[in-house]
C-alpha cells in the first residue's frame, strides 16, 4: 500500500471509530482505562527494553542530555503515567455535560451540551509519555487519536500504543480509536495534514521548527504548542529565601522542558542583595548565567546576554538575568519576548500581584510559584494533552473539558416562528 492510501486508511479508520467512542458509556471508559494503567505497570520490562533501544540510538547520534532525559522511561516515569491514567480514570467525564440552559419568553428551552471533537492528530517529539497521555485524555474525552512521534521514540511508541491498543480489543472497543502512524518519513505528516475530511484538529508538540512546519501545511485546525519563553519577576518586596527556592526549582529540577524558567526579571530595589545570592545558587546547579548590562553593574564577572537571549527557550542549564526598575517594565519585557506560554511574580505587595495577574496574558499567570506547575497533572487536569498557546479554541494545559466542544439543544413543545 502506497504512504498517501497507508495514511488515509488509518484516518479514516478513526473517524469511523470516532462515532462509536462519541457515545461509549462513562463505566466504559473509566474501566478500559483502569486495566491500560494496570498493564502499563505490568508491561514495565518490555517498555524499558523497547526505550532501551531508543536510547542506544539517540546516544550513537549524539542527542543531548536534555534530549535523552525527555526520551527516558523509568521505573519512576512508567510508575507516573500509570498513576496519571487512573486520575484521569477518576475525573468527571465531560461528555454530554449541560454547561447552561436557559427559557426563551416563547418557552423554548435551549441550552449547551458538551461533545467530542471528531478525530484528533497528535505530531510530537521526543517525549513517548506524550503516546499515553494524549491517547488516554482522547479517549476520556470521546475521542478518536491518531499519534504520529518521533523517530528518536519509535521503539517506545510503538510499545505503549501497542498496549492500550490490547486493552481496547479486550473490552470490546474499536483498536482504531488509538492508532500510532508507523512510517517515520516527513512526508507521512504533511499527508496526514491534507486530510481535513478525516481530521478535525491536529496538535503539534515539539520545537519550534515543528510547529511553524505544521501550521504551513496543515489545512486541518491547529492548536499550537508553541515554545515556552517562562519568566520570573522577582519584585522589589519580595522575600529573597522565597524567591531563591522558587527561581532554583523553576530552572534546575528539568531544565529541558516547556515549563522550565528561561528569564529572571529583578526589581532595581532587590538587585543589590538578591542577585549575587541568586547567581551563587544557580551556580552551585551547574547553572550558565547570562546576564544584562545593569546586572553587569553589580557582578562585573558574569557573561553578558545578547539581543537574541531574551527570546531563546534555552531547554538547558542556561538563564538570562535581567534587572528592570519598575514591574511595568517587567511586564513590558515579557510581552516583547514571551511566549504566552508560564509567567510569574513573586512578591509580598497583594496590590502588585493583582496587576500582574490581571496585564500579564499567559496562558498560566502564578503569584508566589514555580513556573514548573504548569502542568495538567499538577493543576488538577489528570493529565494534559499539551499547553496551548493559541487562544483559540483553548489557552494553557488542555484536558478532557478542552478536547470537547459545545452544541446547541433546544427542546421546544411545538413552537414555530412567527
Amino acid at each position: 500500500m502506497e504512504m498517501k492510501e497507508q495514511i488515509r486508511s488509518i484516518a479514516q479508520a478513526a473517524q469511523q471509530a470516532s462515532h462509536l467512542i462519541a457515545v461509549l458509556p462513562t463505566a466504559l471508559k473509566n474501566e478500559a482505562l483502569l486495566r491500560m494503567a494496570e498493564e502499563l505497570h505490568r508491561k514495565k520490562p518490555l517498555l524499558k527494553e523497547e526505550n532501551e533501544k531508543d536510547l542506544r540510538d539517540a546516544e550513537d547520534k549524539g542527542l543531548s542530555p536534555a534530549l535523552i532525559e525527555r526520551l527516558t522511561l523509568t521505573d519512576k516515569v512508567i510508575t507516573a503515567m500509570s498513576e496519571g491514567v487512573v486520575e484521569v480514570a477518576q475525573l468527571p467525564d465531560p461528555v454530554g455535560e449541560v454547561v447552561t440552559m436557559w427559557k426563551r419568553p416563547n418557552d423554548l428551552l435551549v441550552g449547551k451540551v458538551r461533545i467530542p471533537l471528531g478525530v484528533i492528530g497528535i505530531i510530537y517529539e521526543s517525549r513517548p509519555t506524550v503516546t499515553v497521555d494524549a491517547a488516554v485524555l482522547c479517549l476520556k474525552s470521546g475521542n478518536a487519536v491518531i499519534l504520529r512521534g518521533g523517530k528518536e521514540a519509535m521503539h517506545s511508541n510503538r510499545a505503549l500504543a501497542l498496549v492500550m491498543q490490547d486493552v481496547l480489543k479486550k473490552n470490546g472497543i474499536p483498536e482504531a480509536a488509538i492508532q500510532l502512524i508507523p512510517l517515520l518519513e516527513r512526508e507521512a505528516v504533511y499527508e496526514m495534514l491534507t486530510l481535513e475530511d478525516c481530521i478535525d484538529l491536529i496538535i503539534p508538540r515539539g520545537g519550534e521548527e515543528l510547529i511553524r512546519a505544521v501550521v504551513e501545511h496543515s489545512k486541518i485546525p491547529v492548536i499550537k504548542h508553541y515554545k515556552g519563553v517562562c519568566h520570573i519577576f522577582v519584585d522589589a518586596s519580595a522575600q529573597e529565601e522565597m524567591a531563591e527556592s522558587i527561581v532554583v526549582n523553576a530552572k534546575v529540577q528539568r531544565p529541558g522542558v516547556c515549563n522550565a524558567l528561561e528569564t529572571l526579571l529583578i526589581h532595581d530595589a532587590i538587585a543589590p542583595t538578591f542577585l549575587p545570592r541568586i547567581v551563587s545558587s544557580l551556580k552551585q546547579h551547574g547553572v550558565e548565567v547570562r546576564a544584562c548590562k545593569g546586572c553587569l553593574e553589580i557582578m562585573p564577572d558574569l557573561k553578558e546576554a545578547q539581543e537574541d537571549d531574551w527570546s531563546r527557550e534555552y531547554l538547558d542549564l542556561i538563564l538570562s538575568i535581567k534587572r528592570v526598575a519598575s514591574m511595568s517594565e517587567a511586564i513590558d519585557h515579557i510581552e516583547q519576548y514571551g511566549s504566552l506560554h508560564t509567567d510569574v511574580i513573586v512578591t509580598s505587595d497583594y496590590a502588585n500581584a493583582q496587576t500582574f495577574l490581571q496585564k500579564v496574558n499567559s496562558s498560566v499567570v502564578m503569584v508566589n510559584a514555580s513556573t514548573r506547575f504548569n502542568d495538567g497533572n499538577q493543576l488538577g487536569l489528570g493529565s494534559e494533552i499539551g499547553i496551548s498557546t493559541t487562544k483559540l479554541h483553548a489557552f494553557g494545559p488542555m484536558g478532557v473539558q478542552e478536547l470537547t466542544t459545545l452544541k446547541y439543544v433546544v427542546y421546544g413543545n411545538g413552537q414555530i416562528r412567527e
